[in-house]
């Protein structure tokens, strides 16, 4: 993950846990989906992914990400870019989550 503009971008990050993936349960970090979180001036940018590029939850992710990201103090606007290169594969998810959802590498 990268991570540009500070504490403030971490912040973002730490507070996009709160979005859980409807179809596997766990908080978007954990399962590897935020590729990337810059800020700068207020305005935040996020490029993240789901499992596949026809997820349904795609559109419920995204609108999660943007108010999760609004509610940090100093955000004042988010730009949420979806992609699937690379693809998502459970390699990207935390050893927790992995063991979690007894994924094996």
């Amino acid at each position: 993950m990268t991570i540009i503009g500070s504490t403030l971008a971490a912040k973002v990050r730490d507070a996009l846990r709160v979005v859980i993936d409807p179809e596997l349960g766990l908080n978007i970090v954990d399962l590897g989906f935020v590729y990337g979180i810059s800020v700068e001036d207020g305005a935040a940018w996020i490029v993240m992914t789901a499992t596949t590029p026809g997820c349904p939850a795609t559109g419920f992710l995204k609108e999660g990400v943007s108010n999760s990201a609004l509610r940090v103090p100093g955000v004042k606007s988010v730009d949420v870019t979806m992609t699937f290169d690379p693809p998502w594969t459970p390699a990207l998810m935390t050893a927790d989550a992995r063991a979690e959802l007894d994924f094996r590498n």
